[in-house]
């Protein structure tokens, strides 16, 4: 079997997070060498240590959050067709972003002012708060951009690759299944669990949106046929007229719902 920190789509989330805590560090690293002398050359009166403190606790603040983007991003991804859940996901996470970043540097800054024998005042915090808002905002939308891409190259750049087949990670609490993705018929929600249909008659259950996980498996050639199905292209045996312009996809002996809401899955799957 393929090691999953290689091929997997797991180990390519992973991948994606590192790269993504790599190019945030240093492209944050730019920008604060650049404010520092910035700032020291609009108000020459401002002590260095003021100005290296300030920014440094403001971009490490900034670095230690990385995951967060990267952890919604998977779980809400920003293809999916609801794109209400993606904002009501990702609004009320850009402001929990910001506060906590705002509250970190506040804090870093306390303890470098503390380690000078002076003392650091944020000033009104709500008066504040929100210049900082906008600010976090272009960042939060940047990096959650960026994420979202590198995850999609990625997964792609797998699915190309046939002499290092891909596996998928079926996770229910402790217990993770590997399985190789040429092995998964269909997957199918199941309230706040997914069902995976395996070609060998299993159906474990995995807790995560069906959503999340299309955005996973989609680079691999599976289609959303239904609000609740995602099915294997390759799988696919037949197509089946249920009516009302929709149809029962076959794969083998599983059958799936074809919604007529769903029209570039049906091209898609009769090859059009």
């Amino acid at each position: 079997m393929t090691n999953g920190e290689e091929t997997g789509t797991d180990g390519q989330d992973w991948a994606v997070f590192w790269r993504a805590m790599a190019w945030v560090t240093l492209f944050i690293s730019a920008v604060i060498l650049v404010n520092i002398f910035t700032v020291l050359q609009d108000e020459p009166e401002l002590s260095v240590r003021a100005a290296v403190g300030s920014e440094v606790s403001s971009g490490l603040s900034g670095i230690a959050l990385i995951w967060m983007p990267w952890l919604l991003v998977r779980l809400a991804p920003l293809d999916d067709r609801r794109w209400w859940r993606t904002l009501a996901v990702h609004g009320p996470a850009l402001l929990l972003f910001s506060l906590l970043h705002v509250t970190g540097f506040i804090l870093l800054r306390q303890w470098f002012w503390s380690l000078a024998g002076a003392t650091y005042d944020f000033g009104p915090f709500l008066d504040r708060f929100p210049y900082e808002l906008r600010k976090d905002a272009l960042s939060y939308v940047g990096v959650t951009v960026g994420i979202w891409v590198a995850r999609r190259l990625a997964f792609q750049a797998a699915a190309t690759q046939p002499d290092h087949p891909a596996t998928f990670d079926i996770r229910d609490g402790a217990k993770v299944i590997r399985v190789p993705i040429a092995d998964i018929l269909a997957v199918a929600s199941a309230g706040n669990y997914v069902e995976v249909h395996l070609a060998d008659g299993r159906k474990p259950l995995m807790r995560s949106s069906l959503s999340a996980v299309e955005a996973r498996l989609a680079p691999f050639g599976f289609v959303r046929t239904h609000r609740s199905w995602l099915v294997s292209a390759a799988r696919v045996t037949g197509l089946t007229p249920a009516g009302s312009g929709d149809y029962t996809v076959a794969l083998g002996s599983l059958e799936a719902p074809l919604s007529r809401r769903f029209p570039a899955a049906l091209m898609r799957l009769r090859g059009g």
